[in-house]
């Protein structure tokens, strides 16, 4: 495993030749059967990542109030897993983080396909954001970015669990990543394909199969 998996200060890297897991060895709901290729992040390996992620946050804003901006649907398993964490940390350290949590629903896949044609719902009115500091979590981050910084936050830290390496990408780097991984459509882990698999708790890469099935 080690040739194919690189831990790196910032992320750990899934290498483009990793095969995955065998589905055999973990469990996944039965609807899903021949829908999905591999198991390429299990959850608890999700887990651990997460907790670290929430270390760094509270290395680097420990005792600055923020406000975690959520970005549905994708988004919301890593930002309720990611705020437990950080709320985990703060009641067993001299640092604390006050935190709120607002909502904001992004709409770019067809299938498995990313559109132009980016829908921000819930983010009409951020002014709650004026001076604050925000950690924001979630995908298709550079519009919405540009969108926030219009209210006036104090600063913006964008938290991700996935980075696709996709060539020539001028894509958002969040300054805190969980895994970088090949450019393959996963779902799991609330990541959907036609609002399928969010009841995954594994990250994998969906099959052909699973793609015909449910492509609208």
């Amino acid at each position: 495993m080690s040739d194919r998996i690189t831990f790196i200060a910032r992320y750990v890297g899934i290498k483009d030749d990793w095969p995955g897991y065998s589905l055999d060895l973990f469990s996944y709901p039965a609807h899903y059967s021949g829908d999905l290729d591999c198991v390429i992040i299990p959850h608890g390996v999700i887990m651990d990542r997460t907790e670290r992620l929430a270390r760094n946050i509270m290395d680097d804003l420990g005792n600055h109030a923020i406000v975690v901006l959520c970005v549905l649907k994708g988004g919301y398993q890593f930002c309720a897993d990611l705020v437990d964490r950080i709320k985990d940390l703060s009641h067993n350290s001299n640092r604390t983080i006050p935190m709120t949590v607002h909502f904001i629903r992004l709409k770019s896949y067809l299938n498995d396909e990313s559109t132009e044609d980016l829908h921000i719902l819930g983010g009409e009115d951020l002014s709650l954001l004026a001076g604050k500091g925000i950690v924001g979590t979630g995908k298709t981050m550079k519009t919405l970015l540009k969108h926030v910084e219009a209210f006036g936050p104090k600063m913006i830290k964008v938290a991700g669990l996935l980075v696709k390496r996709v060539p020539h990408s001028s894509a958002c780097v969040p300054d805190y990543v969980g895994f970088e991984i090949p450019n393959r459509f996963v779902v799991g882990y609330a990541l959907d394909y036609n609002e399928y698999f969010r009841d995954l708790s594994h990250i994998c890469v969906i099959s052909d199969t699973g793609k015909m099935k449910y492509k609208i």
